[in-house]
């Protein structure tokens, strides 16, 4: 995965989920400047904050052995 940061090409290597997933909050066919990264990290962050509060609920309501 290419992305282009302030005229600058930076490739990295991702699974094919992480990059489906990246594409949802960036646009990968244009430039993208340093805000459209943090708001992007930011979108994926609290996402994962979600996610991570639900499954904590969901594990204190099974019964420990």
């Amino acid at each position: 995965m290419t992305f282009h940061i302030n005229n600058m090409a930076y490739t990295i290597v991702v699974d094919e989920k992480i990059a489906d997933e990246i594409g949802k909050y960036l646009d990968l066919e244009k430039s993208l400047d340093t805000r459209d990264l943090l708001a992007a990290y930011i979108r994926i962050a609290q996402e994962f904050t979600f996610f991570k509060n639900d499954l904590e609920e969901i594990s204190q309501k099974i019964p420990k052995l």
